[in-house]
């Protein structure tokens, strides 16, 4: 049974370069033999966590839905924007209501513990994202994630793709597919 691995970006803007750049990855891993779902934050809406709001309804259903989805993986492909210096409070957001007890009684951290994930950026500024990069490795590995020590930033991204969604440059297409590959086969001898 091949692995599964959750691929994602940061963004919620439908023509997102972040976007682009998590579909690069996940040829990657599903090149390496990953079975590779793509997911769509859109989706999956959530208020701005707030603890009074928890202890008087709970954790929302689509805090729920996407803890399921990420407990049934078995790695991470995630490509953020940068946000004045740092990832945008959309992940942060998403990943706080994870880290909430929601009654399954899985410890801690469970859906992330030991799984592998890669990080990339996309902007269409000079840094492509790179100053970003420190900081959402640190939170990933507090979430306890496994990030693999290669990364990627695409500076002006928005001419990096052309009209069918690929990148132009075969040497960055090779660097992001083989960060798909590379947590593809950690997924592997993992499981």
């Amino acid at each position: 049974m091949p692995v599964k691995l959750l691929a994602f970006a940061a963004s919620l803007r439908r023509e997102s370069v972040n976007r682009k750049l998590i579909r690069v990855a996940a040829d990657g891993a599903r090149a390496a033999g990953a079975e590779v779902t793509l997911l769509d934050l859109n989706e999956y809406p959530l208020p701005l966590y707030h603890g009074d709001e928890e202890a008087a309804t709970g954790v929302p259903e689509n805090a729920r839905k996407l803890y399921d989805i990420f407990k049934a993986h078995d790695g991470f492909l995630i490509s953020s924007p940068e946000y004045n210096g740092t990832y945008p409070g959309l992940l942060k957001n998403m990943l706080d209501w994870l880290s909430r007890p929601n009654g399954s009684g899985d410890k801690l951290f469970f859906i992330f513990a030991n799984k592998p994930a890669a990080i990339m950026a996309a902007s269409p500024g000079a840094f492509g994202g790179v100053r970003m990069l420190p900081g959402l490795r640190l939170l990933l590995s507090h979430f306890q994630m496994l990030v693999i020590p290669q990364q990627h930033a695409l500076a002006k991204a928005a001419e990096a793709f052309d009209d069918q969604g690929n990148l132009r440059d075969e040497k960055s297409a090779a660097t992001v597919k083989g960060l798909g590959e590379r947590v593809a086969k950690l997924a592997t001898k993992l499981k």
